[in-house]
């Protein structure tokens, strides 16, 4: 059976484009550097976020955890939001991994407020740590994407403290989709920038980081002690190539999608779409009158050939629209869910 997945944008097979260029990639080692596929996504993605230098990674955990490890002595602090993807969703590893401590601000829509981030940077004193990176995330990981202004503040306000940023932009090309303008307008507000191939791109492994030369050569030492180093990754880079000269292209279709799926769930009685955050390919919804149990909703559908994540306890969903999903599909999901 063929099962449309509304998981995540990660589950996306590669295309039949991309299998064909990992069959045919020209590797080598690229620990000794002499991969020369994996040069071109480096160069190639350093250009398209206005960076000196880019670095292929495993995963967008491993690109975050990279940056803090490297912009960050142990024992420092982190200004972030309270519920972003470093703080959120990655096990935890700053405090293994960089050994920092993590300073969370309440947010709303993805932002944190501007005067708390200013009170945040801590004063010179023996009894404080010292601020040393501010982390954003754009688009987040709510479906909210930041304003370039917003960023450009953020930016600022780092500046003058002489702190740097960075920014978890997994879903940046989303973000600038968004916004009808170039990736670069975003990712200039950072001194680094880790953005994922294979979340809603299609490549089936990999992210990158990017930033100047010298965080990249510092990044790259510190990706082999985590056992990041790759051998003959160009089959993968091979992928991320097409990922983000094509892929990139055509994720207004996926935007598009999860509106005609936000419209269309919000005909049924019972649900509630949150529209605040509805702009890019994520759909976050609450059945309010929810008369099955989460674990036979999951069941239903996935005896419809669809696969979910059970809703919460109160109701709450997400679905993710990407390459794979097509308006068919999304009616067909529409009918399972009236039933249910």
């Amino acid at each position: 059976m063929k099962f449309i997945d509304l998981r995540s944008d990660t589950v996306t097979n590669p295309t039949d484009e991309m299998r064909q260029a990992m069959f045919l990639a020209e590797v080598g080692d690229d620990v000794y550097g002499d991969d020369p596929t994996v040069q071109k996504l480096e160069i190639l993605a350093a250009s398209m976020v206005g960076k000196e230098a880019a670095l292929f990674v495993p995963s967008g955990t491993f690109g975050n955890q990279l940056a803090l490890f490297t912009h960050c002595d142990r024992g420092t602090e982190v200004i972030l939001g309270e519920d972003c993807h470093i703080f959120e969703h990655e096990v935890g590893a700053a405090s293994i991994i960089a050994g920092v401590h993590l300073r969370t601000l309440q947010t709303t829509h993805g932002k944190m407020e501007i005067n708390r981030i200013k009170h945040s940077i801590r004063p010179d004193d023996i009894h404080y740590p010292e601020t040393s990176l501010i982390c954003l995330e754009n688009a987040y990981s709510s479906g909210s994407v930041v304003d370039i202004d917003y960023m450009k503040q953020v930016y600022s306000i780092a500046k003058d403290a002489n702190i740097p940023v960075h920014l978890d932009g997994a879903r940046i090309f989303n973000a600038a989709t968004y916004l009808k303008t170039d990736v670069k307008e975003l990712s200039q507000y950072s001194d680094s920038v880790m953005f994922c191939l294979s979340k809603g791109l299609c490549a089936p492994i990999g992210s990158i980081l990017a930033g100047s030369k010298e965080f990249i050569e510092k990044a790259k030492k510190k990706r082999k002690l985590l056992g990041g180093g790759w051998r003959q990754s160009g089959f993968l880079a091979a992928a991320g190539l097409i990922a983000l000269e094509k892929m990139t292209k055509r994720l207004q279709e996926d935007h598009e999608n999860a509106q005609y799926l936000a419209n269309r769930l919000s005909e049924i009685p019972g649900i509630h779409v949150d529209t605040s955050q509805l702009h890019i390919n994520l759909v976050f919804f609450q059945m309010t009158d929810m008369r099955r149990s989460p674990e036979e909703i999951e069941a239903i559908f996935k005896e419809n050939g669809i696969i979910t994540f059970a809703p919460d306890e109160d109701g709450m969903m997400r679905f993710a629209t990407h390459y794979w999903i097509t308006k068919n599909d999304i009616d067909k999901v529409i009918e399972v869910m009236k039933t249910i």
